[in-house]
C-alpha cells in the first residue's frame, strides 16, 4: 500500500477517508503508542497542504510532552493551563482556532503558525494526550479537517486498545 499524498483523491471528506484507511493500515498489528504516533504524523503531516507541524503531545500524569511529530522543534512541555493544546487536554474538546495570536494564552513554538487545531486523546475520560495540528495559513481548519482528524485521533487510540 502506498502511503503518499499523491493517492488521495476526491472530495476533502473521502480525502480523509482514504488517509483513515492508510492510517489503519499503518498501525495494523502495532500497539506502541510511540510507533503509531510518529508514523501517523508523518502520514498526516505529508498529505496535509499547509501544515507547518503535525504531532502528538502525550499525558505524564501532570503536564503534556511532546512526542512523535513533524516540522520544526517544539515547546518540550505543555502546562494543562496553557495554550491551545491545554485547552483541548482539559476540556476534552476539540479545539479549532482560526487565528492563535487572538486565543488568550497561546503558546508560540513556531512564530509562523496563525491557525491551529488540536483534537484530545482520551479513553473513559482519562486523558492520555493530544493530537496537533499547525498551520501558517489563518483559518486553516474547518468542520471537513475538523472532522477527519477526529477520526485519525481514533485509529490512534484503537491501536492502543484504547476505544
Amino acid at each position: 500500500m502506498s502511503f503518499t499524498a499523491t493517492s488521495l483523491a476526491g472530495t476533502k471528506t473521502e480525502q480523509y477517508a482514504q488517509l483513515v484507511q492508510q492510517a489503519r493500515a499503518l498501525v495494523s498489528g502495532e500497539s506502541d503508542r510511540i510507533a503509531n504516533a510518529a508514523n501517523i504524523s508523518a502520514l498526516v503531516y505529508h498529505a496535509l497542504p499547509e501544515v507547518n507541524w503535525v504531532g502528538f503531545y502525550l499525558y505524564d500524569g501532570v503536564e503534556l510532552v511532546v512526542g512523535p511529530f513533524q516540522g520544526q522543534p517544539a515547546c518540550v512541555r505543555i502546562a494543562l493551563d496553557k495554550g491551545v493544546c491545554g485547552a483541548a487536554a482539559t476540556t476534552l474538546e476539540t479545539q479549532r482556532v482560526e487565528d492563535v495570536h487572538a486565543f488568550p494564552g497561546h503558546i508560540a513554538c513556531d512564530a509562523a503558525t496563525r491557525s491551529e487545531l488540536v483534537v484530545p486523546l482520551s479513553s473513559d475520560g482519562k486523558l492520555i494526550g493530544v493530537f496537533d495540528l499547525d498551520s501558517p495559513r489563518p483559518n486553516r481548519f474547518d468542520a471537513d479537517d475538523q472532522a477527519g482528524l477526529e477520526a485519525l485521533a481514533l485509529v490512534f487510540l484503537s491501536s492502543l486498545g484504547e476505544h
